[in-house]
């Protein structure tokens, strides 16, 4: 197991739920968002050009469309944005208390959108799956924090993170459908809690450690062999960009720190840490 630093600034921010990196790979940039500060961030690492829109209610994830625009997991539902900026919702369900969280497409262009309650009461969160049509399918109704997803190279594979049980489960996945939940890993009392995730074009699973500091690189047979320290404990996810994915981006949080690092909030990125796959737009 190799252990590294070798972080650098990406954007000094101060952002009170960083979240949710995701290369724009038609775009040429990195999005990433303010969960509880409602903004949508971009992020251009080659000419440094960064824009942020803030929104009308709280944003659990962003990603790209296929035709362009970004399709957005909110508070109320699942919106799409157009590439000229015309709003509208795929999927409208307002929850009283319950928010939206984590989400990731998959390879069949589908997302996969998770929700929580404010309160991370168990149970009270879901994922559920979207087409492009609009189709709204609750595949895990059963959930407290939803969070890290992703799939394998040969989209055979699906990995998933409810943090309060500190594990990383995987899933056989066909066709849309997952079952034979297993654990691929569980994360040691100490080492923080399993937040977002992201896969590279190994099949390893890059997990970022919420109150633990730290991205860690475990392999398919769960092997842990790779551990990115940080100075801010509240790491929340990660995820390879750059113009030829080699970079690995991580967002940081404040909330809930007494006395934040100088960098918590902000976005970091280690210059060569992997190799990332061609992340799949979402077709809607």
């Amino acid at each position: 197991m190799t252990r590294f630093s070798g972080y650098e600034v990406a954007v000094r921010a101060e952002a009170t739920l960083g979240e949710g990196p995701t290369w724009d790979g038609a775009g040429h940039r990195l999005l990433w968002i303010d969960i509880l500060g409602a903004r949508l961030h971009t992020y251009d690492p080659v000419s440094g050009h960064r824009t942020v829109r803030t929104l009308d209610q709280h944003i659990g994830a962003v990603k790209p469309r296929t035709g362009g625009g970004l399709v957005l997991n909110l508070r109320d539902g699942v919106a799409v944005l157009d590439p000229d900026g015309a709003f509208h919702w795929l999927h409208h369900e307002p929850v009283p208390g319950r928010r939206a969280n984590d989400a990731a497409v998959a390879p069949d262009g589908s997302l996969w959108a998770g929700t929580m309650r404010y309160d991370e009461a168990p149970g009270g969160g879901t994922l559920s799956r979207l087409t492009p049509d609009g189709t709204h399918t609750t595949v895990l109704d059963d959930v407290a924090v939803s969070n890290g997803t992703g799939w394998s190279p040969d989209g055979r594979l699906m990995y998933y993170v409810d943090s309060p049980t500190r594990r990383v489960d995987v899933f056989d996945h066909h066709d849309g459908h997952i079952e034979n939940r297993r654990t691929l890993v569980e994360i040691e009392d100490g080492a923080g809690f399993p937040d977002g995730l992201t896969v590279d074009a190994d099949g390893c699973v890059w997990v970022a450690l919420w109150d633990g500091g730290a991205v860690r690189r475990y392999t398919p047979d769960g092997e842990l062999d790779r551990v990115i320290t940080l100075p801010t404990p509240r790491v929340t996810a990660c995820a390879f960009g750059g113009p030829d994915l080699t970079d690995l981006y991580i967002t940081t949080a404040r909330v809930g720190l007494t006395a934040p690092h100088p960098l918590a909030g902000s976005l970091l990125v280690v210059p060569g840490a992997g190799k990332g796959p061609q992340q799949p737009a979402f077709t809607g």
